[in-house]
């Protein structure tokens, strides 16, 4: 991936890790624990949408936990990530605009992370975001702007950037 000039390179822009709960009170306290453990950073509650009685969920109750990394962070994090997926991932973990996502079932398939009986065994979900320089255009306060069609980031350009940078493998769906 040589690009010409040098604003055409993709790159992280994120990495969101999520552990959904479903429920709160000691089950969510834990996840969070666990998050606050991996990546050093205090989580934020996510909030139910919807009410949805036969699960005994209400609009507003707080049913997982997620923290956002930036930087060097993400890319250390997401390092770990890929290798508990022995650096393989589906081709259609990825959209059309080149981000993507994948799910640990167990966070003990972290390398360097050992099991706590305190916290029990939770999986998590890996989402990552894409993006270019100059996509700052359309999250600005004054003047936002949409990023034009042949500067967004494709499927096929993350895929390659992911197979350069952290040598992942890209399995078939069977």
């Amino acid at each position: 991936m040589n690009y010409k000039n040098p604003m055409q390179n993709p790159r992280i822009e994120k990495v969101t890790v999520n552990i959904g709960v479903g429920e709160s009170g000691e089950k969510l306290i834990k996840a969070e624990n666990l998050l606050k453990r991996l990546t050093g950073r205090k989580p934020v509650r996510t909030i139910s949408r919807h009410k949805i009685p036969t699960w005994g969920l209400k609009k507003g109750d707080p049913i997982g936990c997620k923290v956002t990394l930036r930087g060097n962070d993400a890319l250390e994090f997401l390092r770990r990530g890929f290798s508990a997926k022995d650096n393989q991932l589906k081709a259609s973990s990825f959209d059309e605009f080149g981000n993507f996502s994948f799910g640990i079932h167990e966070y003990i398939d972290l390398p360097g992370i050992k099991y706590d009986p305190d916290i029990g065994i939770f999986g998590m979900d890996i989402a990552v975001t894409m993006e270019r320089p100059g996509y700052r255009i359309k999250k600005r306060r004054l003047r936002k702007r949409r990023i034009p069609t042949r500067s967004l980031i494709t499927k096929e350009e993350s895929m390659e950037f992911i197979k350069e940078k952290f040598n992942v493998e890209f399995i078939e769906e069977e």
